[in-house]
């Protein structure tokens, strides 16, 4: 099994790095890739080193898989190379998602999708890769009318960049800046470029990524997305309603049942989802699952996930581990 991470030196392709090892995921050759600047460079896996190479030089090499973290650009241009070599792309990037003949998938909501004709393979956007794991057994049981969400993102989900800049600002350190505003002490209502429809691309992102992983084009989702100085992952406050009626105590209990979901919801003695808990786990945390008192058939929540892992490098890999299970590569 020949595993090609593109982008491996990024912040996402060294998570997935992470993950790969820790999942003992049935790697025989790792083909590490990067930028032209970072051909050479030695990076370690599994007590190995091993020398990252071109685009030209993995699609040579054929790899089974290929995990792609390197941005929309580069999926663009290299994601058809590697599958014109025969090479299943499993990509982060926002460039095959809304494209309708590719699958936006998270494994535990719609792996079903997938078939082996699929060579590449969008990984969705980490906000919405957590919303959709909770939303998906209720929209089953109770059928999702519309969803408000509101964001509070971990400045990892910029990048390195940003993680620099909020380090720096609480060392009183000037330094390159990520954003238009500093972030420590700070939230700023923005995720990504404004859209003629006053929204920004990433509430938009969640809106559509969640019709289509849902399979419901019905289900309507309205998005505000706020970065915040945080580290360990991606929280939502959600409001749900739905056509159907339902009991709190059934909802925690499927919840708790749920792949993927850990419920956390004991307000008496402060445990709920927080990013201080989801750090460098590959769950979803679920709690604050509350009746909405001024609306009916409508629940609150809040879940929190770490956007590295589950976010990103874990749900490729597990797109990777599912094909694999169910003998599509």
């Amino acid at each position: 099994m020949r595993i090609a991470v593109v982008g491996s030196t990024g912040l996402v392709g060294t998570k997935m790095l992470e993950v790969l090892a820790e999942r003992n995921f049935p790697v025989t050759e790792l083909i590490p890739v990067a930028s032209e600047r970072s051909v050479g460079k030695l990076i370690q896996f599994q007590k190995k080193e091993y020398r990252v190479v071109s685009m030209q030089d993995a699609i040579l090499k054929k790899p089974q898989i290929a995990l792609f973290s390197a941005g929309g650009s580069t999926s663009l241009e290299w994601a058809p190379m590697f599958a014109e070599a025969g090479t299943i792309v499993i990509d982060s990037s926002s460039a095959w998602r809304m494209d309708a003949d590719k699958k936006l998938v998270v494994p535990e909501v719609n792996g079903s999708v997938l078939t082996s004709s699929d060579k590449i393979i969008a990984n969705p956007n980490c906000s919405t890769i957590q919303l959709v794991v909770v939303l998906k057994p209720l929209h089953e049981k109770y059928k999702i009318k519309r969803v408000v969400v509101s964001t509070y993102q971990s400045v990892t989900g910029t990048g390195v960049k940003a993680v620099n800049q909020l380090m720096n600002e609480r060392k009183g350190i000037k330094g390159e800046m990520a954003y238009a505003y500093p972030i420590d002490l700070n939230a700023i209502p923005q995720i990504d470029v404004f859209l003629e429809n006053g929204y920004t691309k990433e509430e938009m992102k969640m809106t559509n990524e969640t019709m289509k992983i849902m399979g419901d084009p019905n289900i309507r989702l309205t998005a505000t997305c706020v970065r915040i100085p945080t580290i360990g992952g991606h929280s939502e406050s959600v409001n749900i309603e739905f056509e159907h009626d339902f009991d709190v105590d059934e909802v925690k209990g499927m919840l708790s049942r749920s792949s993927g979901v850990v419920l956390q919801d004991d307000p008496e003695n402060k445990i709920y989802p927080m990013p201080l808990i989801a750090h460098d786990k590959d769950d979803t945390f679920v709690g604050r699952i509350r009746r909405d008192e001024t609306q009916a058939n409508t629940m609150n929540c809040w879940i929190v996930s770490d956007n590295l892992r589950k976010g990103a490098a874990t749900n490729a890999i597990q797109i990777a581990e599912y094909l694999i299970t169910k003998g599509l590569v």
